[in-house]
């Protein structure tokens, strides 16, 4: 007898927690809702998190404010949020290297690449190569070909091993069948010193996001020669892509952010940021912020975000197990 009553207390407390989280859910949201962005002020995924905040204010009838939680790649702020109550009032502007490269290439990364509740993508972020405007190389093609000549000789600068930077120049020499050592790598503290190193000509090449060189490239201060897009850009109509200059694998490299919530997020609060989002894939000031960098929009379902973090952790597992990068 006394069993049966533990059993019914136990399962009235569960199913009085399973109607608290219903009414919690439908109520959603009644307070600010956090983005953590587990980067710095003015990276990409501080500009996707800032991009919507105001807009997703609107829609979901409540303040959605950002929060830079940056450090150890990322993995801080990412770490936060899939600590946090799964209540839809603590979510992550995630990214490709905190949520795909980092989990693919570390260990002892606190968490799993589908540690997380998917809500969507947000938004796309090229890769393009870039030289100085007076550098001898017109193109990518050209590009390839000196290094071809003279394997070694010429260099490019990254943010370290393992960093899309990195990462997008090992898969263009695969792509052309050259080893990691045809062109040398010059690691740099951030993106942001690769920028001025390939400025002040200390290297020959670089490629990364587009989000990032978008005003050098605009202003003529650097060259693109290609970018990672499927199809010319709107804004870059004279750079080639990937496929049209042989290395159709660079697609598959690309910066990208997306809108997560810790394990366990109620259907409900996802359905409603889906609905939200819906909207904000046709709003004008969201679309106008992406065009500013250079980003593509790409709001996607739940399970269409899980399938292309899944092919992004593959993509950097294989390469990192390839490259001996993996710790």
């Amino acid at each position: 007898m006394l069993k049966l009553v533990k059993r019914s207390v136990i399962t009235a407390l569960v199913l009085t927690g399973l109607v608290a989280e219903v009414v919690l859910a439908q109520n959603y949201p009644n307070k600010t809702i956090t983005f953590i962005a587990p980067y710095g002020i003015g990276g990409d995924s501080d500009f996707s998190g800032r991009n919507l905040a105001p807009i997703a204010t609107k829609l979901m009838g409540q303040n959605v404010i950002v929060q830079n939680i940056p450090g150890a790649s990322g993995t801080i702020g990412s770490q936060k949020v899939r600590t946090s109550p799964p209540d839809g009032y603590t979510l992550l502007i995630s990214r490709g290297g905190s949520q795909a490269i980092t989990p693919a290439l570390d260990s002892t990364t606190p968490y799993k690449w589908n540690d997380f509740t998917f809500i969507s993508l947000l938004d796309f972020n090229p890769v393009v190569c870039v030289v100085k405007p007076d550098a001898p190389y017109k193109n990518m093609k050209d590009l390839i070909a000196a290094i071809k000549a003279s394997p070694g000789k010429l260099n490019y600068a990254s943010a370290g091993a393992g960093t899309t930077q990195h990462l997008a120049v090992e898969v263009i020499l695969r792509d052309v069948g050259l080893k990691s050592a045809a062109a040398t790598m010059i690691p740099y503290k951030g993106g942001g010193q690769a920028t001025t190193a390939l400025l002040g000509g200390e290297v020959d090449f670089l490629c990364n996001n587009l989000t990032t060189l978008v005003g050098q490239i605009k202003g003529n201060a650097m060259r693109a020669l290609v970018t990672s897009t499927p199809a010319r850009l709107k804004d870059f109509p004279n750079v080639p892509t990937a496929k049209e200059e042989g290395i159709p694998n660079l697609e598959k490299v690309m910066g990208w952010s997306g809108l997560y919530g810790p394990p366990g997020l109620p259907a409900e609060v996802v359905e409603k940021w889906q609905t939200a989002l819906k909207e904000v894939a046709k709003n004008t000031a969201w679309l106008n912020g992406n065009d500013t960098v250079g980003a593509i929009p790409a709001i996607r379902s739940p399970a269409d975000t899980e399938a292309f973090a899944k092919e992004q952790f593959d993509l950097y597992s294989k390469l990192g197990a390839d490259l001996n990068l993996k710790k």
